[in-house]
């Protein structure tokens, strides 16, 4: 059976995340204290439910312990997104992630047993701004509080030459984890492949590691 997961709090993230599952051909629970968002999302999710989150006896009737994940996308009332999180783990969700404003937040909800905790704003300035310092940065995930990923196009200084020359591991402490040619993805690069002006580097290391690699080779 497919998971079904159930998203509180319609605004853009959440929605964002509703309509996503929904279209993956997901099973998808929307709930809001907005009937406008209620009637907004209707037609593209399988269920939706005007209610208030904080109310214990309300989620308990809609039967979410049924579901495999709780999202709680709740947007600037940080007092109603930390007590809806205690709710839904408290009914043995077996996966709640929640959207976090800032740090703070983020270590409040962990110590009251979110499973996940992401920072969509964040997450997206970072991006915006690797993007920023060089057009050769396709996307920046963080990893931890120290390690990230960056996928980048090969830059003048790489092409024409293999890993081997290049010595990334050794020079900045980062891995080249895969390289994209095309359609294709060489997930276990060996020392003598060599890099072509399309290609694609995946990349891992530590943030400060990453930011000395990017310095260096991006354009």
């Amino acid at each position: 059976m497919k998971k079904q997961f159930a998203i509180i709090g319609m605004g853009r993230f959440g929605t964002s995340v509703a309509k996503t599952l929904s279209g993956l051909g997901f099973e998808v629970l929307a709930i809001d204290n907005s009937e406008q968002r209620m009637q907004e999302i209707s037609s593209i999710v399988t269920h939706v439910v005007q209610a208030d989150s904080t109310d214990e006896e309300a989620l308990n009737a809609l039967g979410l312990r049924n579901f495999d994940v709780v999202v709680v996308a709740i947007g600037e009332d940080i007092q109603a997104s930390i007590l809806t999180t205690i709710i839904v783990k408290e009914m043995g969700i077996p996966t709640v992630i929640v959207k976090a404003q800032n740090e703070l937040h983020g270590k409040v909800l962990r110590k009251v047993g979110a499973d996940k905790v992401i920072y969509p704003e964040r997450d997206m300035g970072q991006r915006v701004a690797h993007n920023l310092i060089s057009t050769n940065i396709i996307d920046y995930i963080e990893l931890s509080e120290k390690h990230s990923i960056v996928e980048l196009k090969a830059s003048r200084k790489m092409i024409g030459k293999n890993l081997r020359q290049l010595d990334i591991r050794a020079k900045y402490g980062c891995n080249v984890i895969a390289i994209k040619t095309g359609s294709s993805m060489n997930i276990a690069p060996n020392a003598e492949d060599l890099i072509t002006e399309d290609d694609l580097l995946i990349v891992v290391g530590s943030n400060e590691d990453l930011q000395d690699f990017e310095k260096m080779f991006v354009e």
